[in-house]
């Protein structure tokens, strides 16, 4: 059995770390809050953007206006931009995308490759044996939409070169705080339907409005598509940094409540231990002093 110092000090070391898990919980916490609100400041561009390519959708001929817009005949390589976080404690976060990305895409008939975002994806996919073609890593907290539009780029233009053929990104949309799910969106080509869809998790419907167009409608495409898939990219990473920030704070929750139950349960084995010894010492001096007694009287 351990002596009464080792526990004190194990009990003191369970305590420091209940106030670490603790701290990190209320980081966690302040950095889903923005997260969400970067989400939230992304929505009105994302809503007018996607309303204008809708409405392009109803004109006839539009899947010909723009090569992003062309389902190829023949799927020969595929792409998959994979979002996962560069650091751990955050329960099974990583381990729930990277699983969910390789169930639908490790025992494809096509080639994939993979774009990660966030080294611990980077490096369970290299584990499993996948073909990554690019990382990114380190990224901010709350990324600015420059930082980010390289990874759209890459994939933009991976797919106009005939390097592949359908491009698709796998992220953890954040639903709420407890609630966080692994999705597979298709970025590219970009499926336009004319009736009513929902579409990174906001809903769409066909508008009345008219649109005028300068210079022309393959003009603006040229612009508003590669925008657009950029833009989808960058709300898919701000919503996986939500769900991460969510997850961490989740396990350091949990964390810190087992710390304490812990903490309790050795502080109570520890005066358990306490209150032997102090009741095996008062049994000696109790003893000494019947001894000393009936020595006397001898």
């Amino acid at each position: 059995m351990p002596s009464g110092k080792e526990m004190r000090l194990r009990i003191r070391s369970i305590k420091n770390l209940a106030q670490v898990t603790k701290a990190l919980e209320t980081v966690s916490a302040s950095k889903v809050r923005k997260a969400v609100q970067a989400v939230s400041a992304t929505q009105p561009y994302a809503e007018k953007a996607w309303k204008v390519l809708v409405h392009l959708a109803r004109q006839p001929g539009h899947a010909m206006l723009h090569p992003l817009l062309i389902q190829r005949e023949q799927v020969k390589k595929i792409l998959v931009i994979v979002i996962s976080s560069d650091r751990g404690l955050a329960g099974s976060y990583n381990v729930n995308i990277v699983r969910h990305t390789l169930q639908r895409f490790h025992k494809s008939e096509k080639p994939v490759e993979y774009i990660t975002v966030g080294r611990k994806g980077r490096d369970m996919l290299i584990r499993r044996g996948c073909k990554v073609m690019a990382e990114f890593s380190d990224i901010a907290n709350v990324p600015t939409f420059a930082d980010l539009s390289t990874v759209g780029r890459l994939a933009i233009n991976s797919y106009l070169d005939g390097n592949v053929d359908e491009v698709y990104v796998a992220y953890t949309q954040f639903r709420n705080m407890i609630r966080q799910e692994p999705v597979i969106e298709k970025l590219l080509p970009m499926d336009i339907e004319v009736t009513g869809l929902t579409h990174g998790g906001m809903t769409t419907h066909p508008s009345t409005a008219v649109f005028l167009y300068e210079p022309d409608e393959t003009g603006l495409l040229d612009e508003i598509i590669p925008r657009f898939t950029a833009l989808q990219v960058y709300q898919a990473v701000l919503s996986a940094q939500a769900s991460e920030h969510a997850a961490r704070m989740v396990s350091m929750r949990n964390a810190t409540d087992s710390a304490r139950e812990l903490g309790a349960i050795l502080q109570m084995d520890y005066n358990k231990a306490r209150q032997q010894a102090i009741t095996s010492e008062m049994l000696d001096i109790a003893g000494g002093a019947n001894a000393l007694a009936e020595s006397m009287a001898g």
